[in-house]
């Protein structure tokens, strides 16, 4: 059996290794190195060793940390599959991670099985986002389909979902559409309920997954 290939990049050597122990009892995977930091990762790239399968990256990290690496990788190894693997968990390190190329963002509190799950989904199926992101984009898929939702937008709304999906803020776009922060408002609480989304998060993950439009 072909082993899927992991490279670790965190600076925190105790958790690197315990995890690299942990996938190491996996008979699907093998840990090909462990960095320290972005800077050590686009080393390694340049000395030309084995491309991994997957890269799991913390996001706090000196030298380099996990944003200025998904810059990198998105402008030099944009087909990198990147599980990132963190204690941050706010809403706009979050965004950055997922608008810059991860395929997934876990914390590192995960249950060691849905961690494999989620190895596995990033994988085979190009992306996995759980807890609180996977809630954000639960919608009714099974009752309609992603057209059928979106064309529930008006123009203006498809506006302000594009601006969402970008690195504005609510502010940014009031003065973009030339409309009040409070109409700003209202467009939000209505895309987020016709595309049964709950977080901005979930806004931004929902047109990456159906491809509505580049998410910059």
């Amino acid at each position: 059996m072909n082993k899927k290939t992991i490279v670790i990049v965190d600076d925190h050597l105790l958790f690197a290794q315990s995890l690299e122990s942990l996938i190491s009892k996996l008979e699907a995977y093998e840990v090909l190195a462990i960095l320290k930091n972005g800077k050590e990762l686009t080393k390694y790239y340049l000395h030309k060793r084995k491309i991994p399968d997957l890269v799991l990256l913390d996001v706090k990290m000196p030298v380099m940390d996990g944003i200025q690496t998904m810059k990198w990788l998105k402008e030099n190894r944009p087909d990198q599959k990147v599980l990132a693997l963190t204690m941050e968990d706010d809403e706009d390190t979050i965004l950055k991670m997922i608008r810059s190329g991860a395929k997934g963002y876990l914390l590192k509190d995960i249950h060691p099985e849905n961690f494999q799950f989620a190895m596995k989904m990033v994988i085979e199926q190009g992306f996995y986002y759980s807890g609180k992101i996977e809630i954000a984009l639960r919608h009714s898929e099974a009752s309609e389909s992603t057209k059928d939702l979106h064309d529930k937008l008006t123009d203006k709304e498809r506006v302000f979902l594009k601006h969402a999906c970008s690195e504005h803020t609510y502010r940014d776009i009031a003065v973009e559409m030339n409309l009040s922060p409070k109409t700003i408002e209202n467009y939000r609480e209505t895309v987020f309920r016709k595309l049964e989304v709950k977080t901005r998060v979930g806004l931004v993950i929902y047109c990456m997954k159906n491809k509505l439009f580049k998410i910059e």
